[in-house]
């Protein structure tokens, strides 16, 4: 057969390929192999087999040729045929030996030698040396050595940029702290026409910066523009992926309605975007939108039955209507399907939680904070648990160990200030009330009103009367249904001596809760000293 007919077979099998002909792309790269022996063609066939789930014969056709282990394209379809067959060990075996430290430096096992991963190919291919990297991290992660697994990713991100699953991996398994996320992407060396990918990789990552430096990072890439077809200009601004991540931020900046409006935009757009799926779910869930909740777990069951999503939708919607059983059973069966879905297992902790079930609930946040060491919120929920039982000592110790991981979160400082305040060292409390509106990322809402009233009550104890008053009124302006600041501010005023003030704002508290013990006896007290005040003045008088 002469070379022209051969290369038109190849053409034939290409063809099958891109139209998912798989069984025909088979039959003809088999006899284009035959014909030739030329290990480019028995590659061809190889991915045919694989490409057609074909894996046990796709290995071996591979391993029986001798170009398998100098050749990184032949070695590395041979591991993913082991990957796909869940051959984890002999994925790794065939990989062979590197090593690779904390910072995602590889090594020769031999000879100790570092490494270095150059382009061996056309600039817009992503290296095969990164995709070996990254298969490696995939074969740990299923052996459950997180650890190794977590410096693959690195090494595989860092060998090329371009490798995007491996920082999806590194992120949605929370297998970096914020700092380390910061790190990892300041580490990397991008080309100057992929600086656009830069910016939106800085967008991914956990976002606990100031309101005007994620706007920033946002409104660069929304200003990022090509041209199609030489002439009319395109935008990201309206990138799903990218306002998927604006929608993670309001979510993170308690900004609840926002996100849900922007999400439900999205999911208009494109109905399957699962990460927006995630951020909607959360956000409905704070909102107490059951029946969003329960419209939403209906269609992911039937869509994604084999995904933990859809079963942490069903378990949302049970938390939401405070069926706590039927949530922990729904939470539950979602880590089964993916042990590393963090959401699931803060879930179920917290169904736990609302029940008073303290050690069920920091059994599973334990869990999820060995399972998810760059989270700081399983840690943050048991400080959250032990201050809940009085145990102030043993919470403070485990929100110091989130702010470690997380330094930015302004919920973490909370809850510092609230067991200081507990344990009576108001100055430290107020410190770390102060903190937490230093780091609140966006302009205060109602969401934060109890950080602000915790610090006007932290001066209270102080006897710093004026800056109390000050912090309490400040509240009024963020919320004007809060007990506690009409019942904080009328006290403030009744250890002051301004009995009128103290008087109208317990009348005001009362008027929230009419049955208010506190405010109903400090009222009688003070219409009493009011009264003796009134009795004091008119015996000077004469």
């Amino acid at each position: 057969m002469r070379e022209e007919e051969i290369e038109k077979i190849r053409g034939v099998v290409r063809d099958c390929v891109s139209k998912h002909l798989y069984s025909s792309a088979i039959f003809f790269a088999d006899k284009v192999a035959a014909l030739t022996n030329d290990p480019a063609d028995i590659y061809m066939q190889a991915q045919a087999l694989f490409l057609g789930r074909h894996f046990r014969r796709a290995f071996h056709l591979l391993n029986s040729s001798k170009i398998v282990l100098r050749d990184l394209q032949f070695l590395y379809l041979a591991a993913k045929c082991l990957e796909e067959l869940k051959e984890w060990d002999q994925c790794l075996l065939m990989l062979g030996d590197a090593k690779v430290d904390e910072d995602g430096i590889v090594y020769d096992a031999k000879d100790g030698h570092v490494i270095v991963f150059d382009k061996d190919a056309e600039d817009r291919e992503i290296n095969i040396s990164s995709a070996i990297c990254f298969l490696r991290g995939k074969a740990y992660g299923a052996l459950q050595n997180r650890s190794q697994a977590r410096q693959w990713y690195k090494a595989a991100i860092k060998a090329d940029p371009l490798c995007y699953e491996a920082l999806e991996c590194l992120i949605e398994s929370h297998m970096l702290t914020s700092e380390e996320e910061s790190s990892l992407l300041y580490s990397l060396q991008f080309s100057p026409e992929d600086e656009w990918l830069s910016s939106f990789y800085s967008c991914l990552i956990k976002k606990y910066d100031k309101q005007s430096t994620i706007d920033a990072k946002f409104k660069k890439l929304e200003n990022e523009s090509g041209s199609v077809s030489g002439s009319s200009m395109i935008t990201l601004a309206n990138n799903t992926d990218l306002l998927a991540c604006k929608a993670e931020y309001y979510h993170q900046c308690c900004e609840y309605q926002k996100c849900f409006e922007l999400t439900s935009a999205l999911l208009e757009k494109d109905p399957f975007h699962l990460k927006c799926t995630l951020v909607h779910l959360a956000a409905a869930m704070e909102l107490g939108n059951s029946n969003e909740l329960y419209l939403m777990a209906c269609n992911l069951v039937k869509d994604y039955p084999l995904k933990a999503l859809s079963w942490f939708a069903v378990g949302c919607y049970y938390y939401c209507i405070k069926k706590y059983a039927e949530a922990r059973r729904y939470f539950s069966k979602a880590t089964s399907i993916d042990g590393s879905f963090s959401p699931a297992w803060i879930g179920y902790g917290n169904s736990f939680a609302a029940q008073e079930e303290a050690d069920q609930a920091m059994s599973a946040y334990r869990t999820a904070a060995r399972l998810l060491p760059g989270c700081h919120l399983p840690t943050l929920y048991i400080g959250m648990e032990y201050m809940r039982t009085h145990s102030y000592k043993l919470a403070d110790q485990f929100f110091m160990q989130a702010k470690a991981i997380c330094p930015s979160d302004p919920l973490v400082y909370n809850e510092l200030g609230v067991v200081a305040y507990h344990m009576k060292e108001y100055g430290e409390a107020v410190r770390w009330f102060e903190l937490t509106l230093s780091h609140i990322p966006s302009a205060l809402t109602e969401t934060w009103e109890p950080t602000v009233v915790n610090l006007a009550h932290a001066y209270r104890k102080q006897r710093k009367d004026h800056e109390a008053i000050s912090y309490y009124e400040k509240a009024l302006t963020l919320s004007t249904k809060s007990l506690s600041t009409y019942s904080g501010l009328a006290y403030t005023y009744h250890l002051q001596g301004k009995f009128s003030a103290a008087i109208s704002y317990y009348h005001k508290a009362l008027w929230l809760k009419p049955d208010d013990q506190f405010c109903t006896e400090m009222l009688n007290v003070a219409l009493m000293d009011e009264c003796q005040t009134g009795v004091d003045a008119k015996v000077e008088l004469c």
